[in-house]
Formats: C-alpha cells, structure tokens, sequence
C-alpha cells in the first residue's frame, strides 16, 4: 500500500506544551490527527494546520480506530496518532499497530513525557537517590486485566524501591493492603498526583500507607491520577542526604580528574542516559 505515514506520538501528561518539538512539528505538518479525548487536552492539537482532518478517539473501538488511521493515511501523508503520556506504557501501541502492519501502512513513534515523570516533577520528588534505591518500578494493580504471574503489587512492593503505580486510583485499598504484605510502614510516605501538569486541574496529596486512601476520598480523587510510593518521597527536606559520586570532587571520570583526596579509578565512565 502506497500513502502517508501514521505516527504515534506521546503528546505528555496533559500540558500541551510538554509535548516533544518533534512531536510538534508533526502535528503542525499533519492531514489527520486522531488523539485520546478522554486523557489528551483538545489543546495539543492547537498547532494542526488548516484543513486538517481531526476526530477524538474516545468514542471508537480499537477496530474503529485503526480503520480510522488506514483511510487517512491512504489520503495524507502524514498521520498522527496523539496518545497520553509515552505510548510504549499502557498505550494499546502494538495493539494498535498490528492492524496498520497488516494493511502495508508505514508507523513510527515519537516517544512522550509519562505521567510518573510529570508526577514526580510537580511534586518536587526524585525517583532514584545514592544509598536509598536506584530503581524504579512502573506497574498497576489488578483490575479488569489481569497481572502476569509474579507481577502482583504485593511482590513487586517488596523489593522496597519507587513504585509508580498506573491507574489504580479507585484501587487505592488494595494498593495499601498490598504495601502493608510486603512490609511497608504505616508511615512510610505515599503521593498521588491527580492530572500531573493539566494547567489549574493538577492536585497533589501528601500521605502515608495509614492515611493515603482516606486523604483521598477527601479530595474526591477518583480518576487520571498518579500514586508514588518510594522511600526517596520528602528527601527535599532530609538533614542528611548522600551525595552522588558523579558530582564529587573526590571523584574522578572520563570528563574530570578528582580535585581532592584520592584519584579514582580513571576506566569508570557517566552513564550514557538517565
């Protein structure tokens, strides 16, 4: 099949500013735009030229929504698909892509800012610290789909790293029932972040295992919303803190010699990407 291209691109967390430039600049040049209306702002599609062909998703089916994409793509050559956050996490992309695969329709993707990214970022937190965890884990609890076999929340939570957990919001007993299993203290710190970035919508809630649903229900937080347990939460307002080695004097890499106490190994190189 000869025709346009369909691309899948992370249109963000909500702010449609937050949108890749790549991303832009293909929306800006696009015949057809299809995007999420339940969880992308109607604003990311501001930038489409005149007389683009724009539909919301909201309403269609999977097999509406690739037939959708195949006929605009036989009729422009540039198609865009605008997903929330980063499609590659909970964004039905491959289920999305087989179809355009079978019809012969060239596909790419342009990643986006997830939601947990955006979550942390309002709430001033960072995911990973020196000496406290180094890992993060994306996951969700249960619901209508089902967890792959190991992938429960109870035993993901007890690795005792960041957990950013997907659309769990009306899940949040079972999202503490969970934590508790696995070890966590009543106190230990838990952040929600409704609608991360939506400009005048975003709310954060501060908590702990103990206290996090009912602060909640509080706050009528029943949808789009972020939930961050990690021991790394309020480390903005710790007396002491570990500092990372990149950034120490005393240590020495590729892109800097050590200017006090002992070199360090010269072989240890940065990270190639954060």
């Amino acid at each position: 099949m000869s025709g346009g291209t369909v691309w899948f691109v992370g249109a963000g967390p909500g702010d449609p500013e937050l949108i890749t430039v790549k991303g832009r600049a293909l929306v800006e040049r696009a015949g057809a735009i299809l995007f999420a209306g339940s969880l992308v702002s109607e604003a990311a599609t501001r930038w489409a030229p005149a007389g683009c062909v724009i539909a919301d998703s909201k309403d269609m089916t999977l097999e509406q929504m690739s037939a959708w994409l195949i006929l605009q793509a036989g009729r422009c050559q540039t198609v865009v698909r605008l997903q929330t956050g980063d499609p590659g996490l909970y964004g039905a992309l491959i289920e999305l892509v087989q179809p355009l695969d079978a019809a012969g329709v060239p596909i790419a993707v342009v990643p986006g800012v997830s939601s947990a990214m955006a979550s942390a970022a309002a709430a001033v937190e960072s995911l990973t610290l020196p000496e406290v965890t180094q890992t993060v884990i994306f996951t969700r609890v249960e619901g209508r789909t089902p967890m792959p076999e190991g992938e429960s929340l109870e035993a993901l939570a007890a690795h005792h790293s960041t957990l950013c957990i997907f659309l769990s919001i009306t899940l949040m007993g079972r999202v503490t029932a969970a934590l508790t299993a696995a070890g966590w203290s009543p106190d230990a710190p838990v952040v929600v972040v409704h609608k991360a970035s939506w400009p005048e919508e975003q709310k954060i809630v501060r908590g702990t295992v103990a206290t996090i649903q009912g602060l909640c229900r509080d706050a009528k937080i029943v949808s789009q919303s972020m939930i961050i347990a990690s021991p790394t939460l309020g480390a903005r307002h710790w007396q002491t803190l570990a500092k990372s080695k990149l950034y120490d004097a005393s240590f020495t890499h590729k892109f800097r010699r050590a200017s006090t106490g002992p070199a360090t190994d010269t072989s240890q190189n940065l990270p190639e990407t954060t």
